[in-house]
């Protein structure tokens, strides 16, 4: 399937030209326009009837909804996105639902979206069942974003969460780690969503393989930021329970566990190895280890997949990596 960047890579221009020059836009010369449109005839580049209708919108706006613009990965994501479709000629109308309920719903509910945009990116947005009557009526092209939650007609793209979790305990299992804790994570985040789940099942699927069964004494619930692993780390302390490692499912929580830790005296990775999932940009300043997810690069890829004229349906799942540093070693002792 021809894709955007396939047509820029052949006319020589990157793929917010194309998408300029596509849509008839200035800023754009004739022999670039010329190149273009040679290139996209050339690969077979058909418009899909998402793209057509982003093209004909009347608004010239995106609209991009988070729960909470505050946490990194959220504004990670909008930051490049909104480069991108600057660069493509749109303007960004940012809905950020500061975790409010009632917010969400007269979003999605009252027409809101559908008279404001041409467009709509959902980054990590909670759908009820009674939502997507709501979404589908908006009748507008649009595309999710670390999403569990499929909306009919949009692409989504995101990374594997179930494979990211599975990986940073594995890591922690070949340094010969048994005892792994797992900190923050719970159903009522909205910022969790369905990440909260799929973290959760890829540590329950590494320590099965292993032949290590999961003990619910190691695992402790929190919002996903730095307060709720400190919280979280607090409150594994004072079980008592036996742990050499700690699996914090955000790079957040994971330095709110090395804050509670250093308040307790406690080494990492000496006595307690730590890791983390998606690569804070403090992450290297304190030495985490973690797994890498490319939070910008899906912010573009969710522009590319409005724009292209052959945007695919369904999931497309971005690489993650494990990046290894001073936080993780093998287990010297077991705390509890």
């Amino acid at each position: 399937m021809t894709r955007i960047d396939d047509v820029a890579r052949a006319a020589g221009v990157s793929t917010a030209t194309v998408s300029r020059a596509l849509r008839g836009l200035p800023m754009v010369s004739e022999t670039t326009r010329r190149r273009v449109l040679e290139a996209a005839t050339r690969l077979g580049y058909i418009a899909s009837p998402s793209a057509s209708r982003l093209a004909g919108g009347r608004t010239g706006c995106v609209g991009v909804v988070v729960p909470r613009i505050t946490r990194w990965f959220f504004s990670t994501v909008v930051e490049a996105a909104e480069e991108s479709l600057h660069e493509a000629g749109y303007d960004v109308l940012l809905f950020n639902l500061g975790g409010s309920e009632q917010a969400r719903l007269k979003l999605l509910h009252t027409g809101a979206l559908r008279q404001r945009v041409d467009a709509v990116m959902m980054i990590s947005m909670p759908l009820l069942a009674e939502d997507f009557a709501a979404v589908s009526q908006l009748e507008l092209p649009g595309v999710t974003v670390s999403s569990g939650t499929p909306v009919p007609g949009w692409p989504s793209v995101r990374i594997d969460d179930v494979a990211a979790a599975r990986d940073a305990v594995e890591h922690l299992i070949g340094l010969g780690h048994t005892r792994i804790a797992r900190v923050c994570g719970k159903s009522s985040d909205e910022l969790a969503f369905t990440t909260h789940v799929d973290r959760q099942d890829g540590y329950h699927a590494a320590l099965r393989r292993a032949g290590i069964p999961p003990d619910p004494a190691l695992e402790v619930e929190g919002p996903l930021d730095l307060a709720g692993g400190v919280a979280a780390t607090e409150e594994l302390l004072r079980r008592g329970v036996p742990f050499s490692a700690i699996y914090a499912i955000c790079d957040e929580a994971a330095m709110g566990a090395l804050t509670a830790l250093r308040r307790h005296g406690l080494r990492v990775p000496e006595d307690v190895s730590l890791i983390g999932i998606d690569d804070h940009d403090l992450a290297p300043a304190i030495g985490l280890t973690t797994v890498a997810q490319p939070a910008a690069e899906q912010g573009r890829r969710a522009v590319e997949t409005l724009l292209s004229p052959t945007a695919p349906e369904g999931d497309v799942l971005l690489p993650t990596r494990l990046i290894i540093r001073e936080s993780t070693a093998a287990p010297r002792s077991t705390l509890g």
